[in-house]
């Protein structure tokens, strides 16, 4: 008996017809012997949760640079609720929680140190720009594993390629924008979901604002808490795309509408604050002198633990030196290579 062909003839009877059974997942780039106990998606949900560029997550800024507190979220955190989140609608949908898991997982692996102000940095220094989604597929697919990378499945390279929204609608994206799978377009929600939340009670905890601070509107349409609102959020994104016969992933217009309401008030009153864009602004700084440190010692990325990619440009492994980075360890050498150090006696 073949455990994993149990548990895809299980998948057959529970999940709904719309979801993406592992039996007929498209594959991986370079075609491998299946695991004869776990699924490819479990496959890929593992391979993600044991890379490096996943451990590294634990210090990467969410919203607060290299917080001290012990209950502010950081990138991994951020990502291990939007997981929670996803496979909870999962669950309630009938979809596949694996892929969902594995795609959770593995959406932010290719995220800057410092957040999104290390991305506007290297986005503004390469020639061809940074984005942080291209870049977890590079991390997928040539970073991790010494070069080799994790050969996941088609569809979770997808739904990691593409889950971000940027600040535009969260409905009425063109098909092709989406990603193909519902377990895919349902991270991709999940993402804002989590992130409008603990956000929010992260810059409350910090003291950036006040719960009263928020609009009205927004708290008696979505919730005064974070529980009520993570509720409302989720109960209308599943009965939404229930009502619409699995057709896409979506919450209705008016929630919709209040999430876009809430992230675009987010923007303004906490991701802009004085005080956030302050460190920032210092974080920013210190990448840019890194990456023109080592655009002009391009030899000195390996003695470091960086990589030169056959047939790239040193703008390119710089990139991805930086980008890898977590905030404590590009401080700290920052500090080793631009600071005075104390003389030790021989």
């Amino acid at each position: 008996m073949i455990i994993r062909e149990v548990i895809e003839a299980t998948e057959t009877n529970v999940l709904c017809e719309s979801a993406c059974h592992s039996h007929s997942s498209k594959g991986r780039r370079l075609p491998e012997d299946e695991c004869p106990v776990r699924t490819v998606f479990q496959v890929d949900r593992d391979r993600i949760l044991y890379c490096k560029a996943f451990r590294r997550l634990k210090y990467k800024t969410q919203v607060f640079l290299s917080p001290e507190g012990d209950h502010y979220r950081t990138r991994l955190t951020h990502t291990l609720e939007v997981s929670q989140i996803a496979r909870t609608m999962a669950r309630a949908l009938r979809l596949n929680e694996d892929l969902t898991e594995a795609i959770a997982l593995g959406h932010d692996l290719g995220h800057t140190p410092f957040g999104h102000a290390g991305e506007r940095v290297l986005a503004e220094l390469l020639p061809g720009g940074f984005h942080h989604v291209n870049q977890s597929l590079r991390v997928v697919e040539k970073l991790e594993k010494n070069g080799a990378g994790l050969n996941l499945t088609r569809e979770v390279v997808d739904g990691i390629l593409k889950h971000s929204k940027g600040q535009g609608a969260l409905l009425g994206r063109r098909s092709e924008d989406l990603p193909v799978t519902l377990e895919g377009q349902l991270v991709r929600l999940s993402d804002v979901i989590a992130y409008v939340n603990h956000d929010l009670d992260d810059a409350i905890r910090g003291g950036l604002i006040r719960h009263e601070d928020v609009p009205q509107d927004l708290r008696e349409t979505l919730g005064e808490n974070s529980s009520q609102r993570l509720n409302t959020m989720v109960t209308d994104l599943i009965k939404t795309t229930m009502n619409g016969s699995y057709e896409v992933v979506q919450l209705s217009v008016p929630i919709a509408d209040q999430v876009s309401a809430l992230r675009d008030w987010l923007h303004a009153n906490v991701y802009m604050a004085g005080a956030v864009e302050d460190e920032f602004r210092k974080a920013s700084r210190l990448l840019r002198e890194l990456f023109v440190y080592f655009m002009e010692r391009p030899k000195e990325l390996i003695d470091y633990g960086g990589r030169c990619e056959e047939g790239e440009t040193d703008e390119i492994a710089v990139a991805d030196f930086l980008a890898g980075m977590t905030d404590r360890y590009a401080m700290n050498l920052y500090q080793k290579l631009f600071f005075p150090q104390p003389w030790k006696a021989v």
